[in-house]
């Protein structure tokens, strides 16, 4: 099962943390890999390891904010790979990098919750589906967060409207396309352990119904899983990978 054998993927924000172990188990399951960062630097740093296990991956650096970076980044791909046949939206600004709340933040930061979190989605959408629908079969998933989903008393409403506008989408875009063998769904998640600070990791696992916080094993599967052959009749849904944190 879940045999990506002759799949070409593209993982965005793959040079670390959760995109990392995306990229690295689509390629244990057969998927020649993209491994995109905005650091070429971390982006071939796990491109490496991925061909030092005995799989095939190529870097490929570009900023998904920049359209035509895309484009130029996403034909390099094709080129060296093949068509791109699974795209995973995983590169995000995460909650961290900003908790403040609305009334408190200048309107000049509002831009890079919505560039990156929504606008980097639409980008390399835009730069795969063509060539997913004139093949009919393509996968897109878009790696999210519960914060898109419910309200949080925590100073991240800008991190939350541009996750919850990429939720959006995707619900929409997967019925235009759904017809041409396309799939297109998210993974909200919950809290991840990026973190070093054990006492930050700690206070974050009490939060938690299961009682620890995602790390990125807990959340290849679930993407591995959606860009298969078998979640082939699952489109435009929303799955929670929260240890329980957020039940709808």
């Amino acid at each position: 099962m879940f045999d990506l054998t002759g799949r070409v993927a593209v993982v965005t924000g793959a040079g670390q943390n959760v995109g990392e172990g995306i990229a690295r188990l689509l390629a244990q399951r057969g998927a020649a890999v993209a491994v995109n960062d905005l650091f070429a630097e971390r982006a071939e740093g796990v491109a490496e390891g991925i061909a030092q296990e005995g799989g095939k991956a190529l870097s490929a650096p570009f900023d998904v904010t920049d359209p035509e970076a895309v484009g130029t980044g996403m034909a390099h791909v094709a080129e060296q790979l093949g068509p791109v046949d699974i795209l995973v939206n995983n590169a995000g600004v995460p909650p961290g990098m900003g908790v403040t709340p609305f009334r408190e933040m200048d309107p000049g930061e509002w831009s890079k919750y919505v560039d990156l979190n929504l606008y980097g989605v639409l980008h390399c959408t835009r730069a795969v589906i063509e060539g997913m629908c004139e093949r009919n079969w393509g996968r897109i998933v878009t790696v999210s967060s519960g914060a898109g989903q419910t309200g949080l008393n925590l100073g991240i409403s800008l991190y939350g409207a541009g996750k919850g506008a990429a939720i959006s989408f995707m619900r929409h875009f997967a019925m235009e396309v759904a017809g041409q063998g396309v799939t297109a769904n998210t993974v909200a998640l919950g809290l991840i352990d990026n973190h070093r600070d054990p006492t930050v990791t700690a206070a974050m696992a009490r939060q938690v119904p299961v009682g620890r916080t995602g790390q990125a094993a807990d959340i290849a599967p679930s993407v591995l899983f959606l860009v298969s052959e078998e979640a082939s009749w699952i489109t435009g849904q929303i799955l929670g990978v929260n240890g329980g944190n957020l039940m709808l």
